[in-house]
């Protein structure tokens, strides 16, 4: 159990580095980090495909093409709209919009399931929406009129972040919950691939301009974050991910995914070299508690169920 728990964190910690990344390269775009950190991805799933253990041997094509739309569409257009969200809307509200997966896909399996009365989500979902209304509106007001429209488009690209995310864990679960599921580990190597061929299709967008003007530390700067965000960020955490998935319920792993805003509202507050507002503060709590509110009435519900079975 507890390496379960370390494992899930760990990965909650490296994917929060999403939300500072982007802005810890310039002046390299966002594109360029992109290419990189998915490049460096799919070239360590390559290399470790040389080992036997690591090839996506006896996976149905079908399977494959999944596997590499997953890791294209899934990887590639998740990090583009989450980094343009946090350029365009600062350390706060993009955490805390994406944040709401949990709950988004909890309520989509009760409308297919029937899992949970909808009264019992009452309480976690006016939580939730309470505080990303109290993060978006105290954001919006404090910034200059000028700034109100890049936030909004801040907004829409968290959101565009926050249903794409969604879509992948619903057809990234069903596979894995099938009875011919692939390895974990192959199943990653094929995302890493597929997120590979999605990176390369941006290289028109490149700024192979500044591999001349950007300094020497610039440069140094650009490549280390690609690197760690490619191995780590990618690779790592996908595979403590699905370390803590085998060894915790379900119920517990879910709420681990919650420290994935903590760690990005962090590492933002401490990128931007402050203390989060009152207002900011409130808000991520309300939607912390949200999540966890909702998660423990899934959570409740499951146990229950346990017990009338057994």
């Amino acid at each position: 159990m507890l390496l379960g728990i370390v494992a899930g964190l760990t990965t909650c910690a490296l994917w929060g580095l999403t939300f500072i990344a982007p802005r810890a390269v310039a002046p390299f775009t966002t594109w360029d980090l992109t290419i990189a950190r998915y490049g460096i991805f799919g070239l360590a799933c390559l290399l470790l495909m040389a080992d036997r253990r690591f090839r996506p041997i006896g996976i149905a094509p079908s399977r494959l093409l999944i596997g590499l739309l997953l890791g294209g569409a899934g990887y590639v257009g998740y990090f583009l709209s989450a980094a343009f969200a946090v350029q365009l809307a600062g350390a706060a509200v993009p955490p805390v919009i994406i944040g709401t997966m949990p709950v988004f896909l909890a309520i989509i399996a009760n409308l297919r399931d029937r899992s949970a009365p909808w009264r019992a989500l009452t309480l976690p979902l006016v939580l939730i929406a309470t505080g990303v209304v109290i993060v978006n509106v105290a954001t919006v007001g404090a910034a200059d009129v000028a700034d109100t429209a890049s936030i909004m488009l801040g907004v829409l690209a968290s959101a565009a972040a926050l249903a794409i995310w969604i879509a992948y864990g619903l057809a990234n679960a069903a596979v894995m919950r099938s009875v011919d599921a692939p390895d974990g580990l192959r199943w990653t190597g094929l995302q890493g691939i597929g997120a590979a061929i999605g990176s390369l299709l941006l290289l028109p967008l490149a700024s192979f301009d500044l591999a001349t003007t950007a300094s020497t530390w610039e440069t140094s700067r650009f490549l280390a974050w690609a690197a760690v965000m490619g191995l780590a960020g990618s690779w790592f955490a996908t595979w403590c991910w699905v370390v803590a998935s085998r060894r915790l319920p379900l119920a517990l792993a879910a709420q681990l995914i919650v420290a994935e805003t903590i760690f990005g509202l962090a590492y933002g507050f401490m990128f931007e070299g402050r203390f989060p507002s009152t207002a900011e503060a409130v808000g991520a709590l309300l939607q912390f508690a949200g999540v966890c509110t909702a998660i423990a009435v899934f959570g409740e519900r499951r146990a229950e169920k346990t017990a009338t079975c057994a």
